[in-house]
């Protein structure tokens, strides 16, 4: 097959890890950017690395690299694109835009350029438009601008990879399933031990930790990628790739989650049953205070919460707790902790062997790990044990090139008010496509409705006697006199109620509804509330069951 080049974007600190992902998927040309790794592959490295990779958030393609000094610079370079290759009149599409640069102040002013050329591109070749759609569009285009360097690609995920499928049940603030899968990661886990989340939330830790350890991959849960629309997308090999569960294995030793609140814990077990992997995730509710040394070797992951959008009345004491429980009831234990702020990280006592910076969304944290041990640090070496392995000691060297850009992160966005430095055609440019998608978006609701109704009336009314009505929404005249309804309503036997109002007495047995509701096809459930299996192919092959 063809190669070509290929992106897999991924959140601040876990550049290295999907790096290392891409390499055990196969991939090649390898290389670390920032919240970003490209390599080269053919359609089947782009379809696996969608439905395999756990800690990128989308894969793109990209279809040209270009200089751009200015807007109409933008303009051109995506309006020279042979569109025909990627799209026609019935494809909708959207752009969605990344910019880093002094000149291109506005995101949306970039978004507005390249949907000109493509539409333009169109007009001129075929003489019509084709469809702009912002949500749940066809086809997905990225423009990413740093400075002058620009590369324009084709989004093959769809929705971002992180909205796995599996998740059925939430709390507030739960964390991303990428970056909780990159927690795993980090810590270096290899499945070779019991694993604890003691806040547990909905369970995002603790599943993506399972289905790691099961080595199912999180594409399986997914309805759709989106390179399903692409003009040259292959069903059979996306098929072939998704029943290959050649690659599962069992998991021998057993993942424990607790939370304080109950709904929490509901949550989590749901999602467990969603992802298949309920027989090897435990949950309690149980705080943290309860914590005891665990029966078997185990190492901790967990996200407490921040003080953020998650409190506690007394968050000091809980992180205080966090120290005390892990320094007397996990001794000879490794725990890792991802948290917001110094005075809460100080507050647990204990000194770290490592510590990460990441990005939980905006926040910028810090996931560090605690190597508990009983005794003097020296002791613990001499008898073999190991603070910092030699892959932590290498990310630590990496720890001052990630807070150079920690500062440009952050102030990106410092003092902007909407409006700073609007240009005059940015402003009309801006009005103008508004102006279209509220046109456009009343077209479509117009064409809903004018379809719900044809499909509900067939194309028009009719009267009692049959006749079709010569005019949709024409009302019939009334030829007699009007019917008399003040003598009483019928019963279902023909015979007219005494007194209006008055109800009918069933004579025989009432229609029995508990027994489950009917399928589809007519046939009754077994069982009340059973939901009927769900039909659609390739994607009905359900992860192994040990």
């Amino acid at each position: 097959m063809e190669q070509f080049e290929l992106i897999a974007k991924t959140f601040q600190g876990l550049e290295e890890v999907l790096a290392q992902e891409l390499t055990e998927l196969g991939a090649n040309d390898i290389q670390i950017g920032k919240r970003m790794v490209s390599f080269t592959g053919d359609k089947e490295m782009m379809y696996r690395a969608n439905f395999c990779l756990r800690t990128a958030v989308r894969i793109l393609k990209p279809i040209k690299h270009f200089r751009a000094a200015n807007a109409d610079d933008v303009y051109t370079a995506v309006r020279a694109i042979d569109w025909k290759q990627y799209l026609d009149l019935n494809t909708t599409f959207s752009v969605d835009t990344v910019v880093y640069s002094t000149e291109f102040r506005h995101s949306k002013f970039v978004a507005y350029k390249v949907k000109d050329a493509i539409v333009d591109y169109f007009r001129e070749t075929t003489g019509e438009r084709p469809n702009i759609r912002i949500t749940n569009p066809d086809i997905k285009l990225n423009i990413h601008i740093a400075e002058d360097d620009c590369t324009l690609s084709l989004n093959s995920s769809g929705e971002s990879l992180h909205l796995r499928g599996y998740r059925v049940a939430s709390v507030e603030a739960p964390i991303n399933e990428v970056l909780a899968a990159g927690l795993i990661k980090l810590s270096g886990w290899q499945c070779d031990t019991d694993f604890i989340d003691p806040f547990c939330g909905s369970g995002t830790i603790l599943v993506e930790a399972a289905l790691m350890a099961r080595n199912i991959y999180p594409g399986v849960f997914r309805k759709a990628f989106g390179f399903e629309k692409w003009k040259d997308f292959d069903r059979e090999l996306l098929d072939r790739i998704y029943n290959d569960d050649s690659a599962e294995r069992e998991f021998t030793h057993k993942i424990y989650g607790y939370d304080i609140n109950q709904h929490a814990v509901d949550a989590t077990n749901a999602n467990a049953k969603s992802a298949g992997v309920a027989d090897c995730v435990t949950v309690e509710r149980r705080e943290f205070k309860q914590f005891v040394q665990p029966a078997e070797k185990a190492l901790i992951i967990t996200n407490p919460p921040y003080g953020e959008r998650i409190t506690t009345p007394d968050m000091a004491g809980l992180y205080r707790s966090i120290g005390e429980r892990l320094k007397h009831q996990f001794e000879g234990g490794e725990a890792w902790i991802i948290s917001y702020k110094q005075e809460l990280f100080d507050e647990i006592g204990l000194k770290p062997s490592f510590k990460i910076p990441l990005y939980n969304g905006s926040l910028d944290c810090e996931f560090r790990k605690y190597q508990l041990f009983n005794g003097r640090l020296e002791d613990f070496r001499a008898a073999g044990g190991e603070v910092k392995t030699d892959e932590e000691r290498h990310r630590m060297a990496e720890k001052k090139r990630f807070k150079m850009n920690r500062g440009e992160f952050n102030g990106r966005f410092a003092n902007r008010q909407d409006g700073d430095d609007e240009s005059p055609e940015y402003a009309l440019l801006r009005d103008k496509h508004r102006e279209f998608e509220r046109i456009q978006a009343r077209k479509n609701r117009e064409s809903f409705k004018a379809e719900r109704e044809h499909r509900r009336f067939d194309g028009g009314r009719r009267d009692f006697d049959g006749n079709r009505r010569e005019e949709r929404g024409e009302r019939r005249k009334f030829d007699g006199e009007r019917r008399q309804f003040s003598g009483g309503r019928r019963d279902f036997d023909g015979s007219r109620r005494e007194e209006r109002g008055e109800r009918r007495n069933f004579d025989g047995e009432r229609r029995q509804f508990g027994g489950g509701r009917r399928d589809f096809d007519g046939n009754r459930r077994e069982e009340r509330g059973e939901r009927r299996s769900y039909d659609r192919k390739p994607f009905d092959r359900k992860p192994k069951k040990y």
